[in-house]
């Protein structure tokens, strides 16, 4: 608790934004914040209101529930409407429609939908239930990866034959060169994920750096992280100096996890993969090696099935996760669009962008 109230001391912020202001930035700085926890963080504890008017923060596409792509959701919902299966999933992405239902209408019709705070659950389940087909839905970055990786391998490891995964992982580096790459998104520097990160490492912003000039700093959570590091950045870009920068050293160890890294090599590849938003990102997304190939849930679908991506009515989602646009912009934000009966995904998670902006404010 100290060490949270440190992290908090509203002294310590204030000298740090006189220090921002102190800068005398005479043109506008966009930032992207890759993490929808740094979103919550800057509009819970009111960063907004006290930061400088020239930095302006972009919320980006941080949220795995909020770029994950109808058709998954359509895949899911197929492989639900069979008796024998049970889908397994986060609680977030129930609510989340495909293109014309989502997992919780095919709960109410009677599908069985198990929400679990641990993939782990999803295994157990499995074990103490061989009759039934248990499909855990594998959604997230590469701080969940490692996690799902080693429920897969255990799963193998037992020979259970009714534990299957659905995965739509996918890897934030890439996701920031198409931003990069992007011409109608203004982009002068990164704040990156901690948790991300702690997998990671900082090697993987380096590129972005050397070949953008787009600085990159790693931060925390906490309301002094991202003061620093929305300073940092902005001392970078004074000078004129981007560089990959770690403000979150006390989890983040420059090589990552190496050995959390190693169990992704063993248990996925990386392919291209689809993103909300993005269209389809080069080496973005996590796929079950061969050797885990029959615990793929893909090879539960009909092959002849065919599954066709709709636009959401109404919904701009796809424009918010990659910055284009803030929530306030679309104009079903609070009129039609709420998180009790939400169009889109960025209303439904608690890291999506439309709900942080719908319970904080603009």
């Amino acid at each position: 608790m100290v060490y949270e109230n440190l992290l908090r001391d509203k002294r310590a912020i204030r000298e740090l934004i006189r220090r921002i202001e102190s800068l005398k930035i005479t043109r506008d700085v966009n930032i992207m914040e890759v993490c929808g926890t740094h979103t919550y963080t800057f509009f819970r504890f009111g960063l907004r209101k006290i930061m400088p008017s020239f930095v302006n923060l972009i919320s980006g596409p941080g949220c795995p529930v909020c770029i994950t792509e109808d058709i998954f959701i359509d895949k899911a919902i197929l492989l639900a409407q069979e008796k024998k299966n049970v889908i397994a999933t986060f609680g977030d992405l129930v609510r989340v429609k495909g293109t014309r239902s989502s997992l919780e209408q095919e709960r109410a019709k009677g599908a069985h939908i198990l929400v679990v705070y641990s993939p782990y659950e999803a295994l157990d389940y499995a074990r103490t239930h061989p009759e039934k087909r248990v499909i855990f839905l594998g959604v997230g970055f590469e701080t969940t990866a490692p996690v799902i990786a080693s429920v897969v391998k255990k799963a193998k490891e037992k020979k259970l034959k009714n534990f299957f995964l659905l995965t739509s992982h996918r890897l934030i580096p890439p996701a920031m060169q198409t931003l990069c790459e992007d011409k109608d998104i203004k982009i002068d520097g990164f704040i990156c994920p901690g948790h991300v990160s702690a997998i990671i490492g900082q090697r993987p912003y380096e590129s972005i750096v050397k070949r953008y000039r787009k600085g990159c700093v790693i931060c925390g959570f906490e309301p002094f992280d991202m003061v620093l590091g929305i300073y940092l950045l902005l001392l970078q870009i004074k000078n004129n100096r981007p560089k990959m920068e770690n403000e979150y050293k006390r989890v983040v160890n420059p090589r990552g996890n190496p050995l959390a890294e190693k169990l992704l090599r063993e248990v996925f590849k990386v392919v291209d993969a689809p993103w909300r938003g993005f269209g389809i990102v080069r080496k973005s997304g996590l796929a079950l090696h061969e050797r885990y190939q029959d615990l793929d849930a893909h090879q539960l679908i009909r092959r002849n099935i065919h599954f066709e991506r709709r636009k959401s009515e109404g919904c701009l989602c796809a424009e918010v996760v990659k910055g284009k646009i803030g929530p306030s912009q679309c104009p079903q934000f609070r009129k039609i669009c709420t998180p009790q009966d939400p169009l889109g995904p960025c209303m439904i998670s608690f890291e999506g962008t439309c709900r942080i902006y719908y319970e904080y404010g603009e």
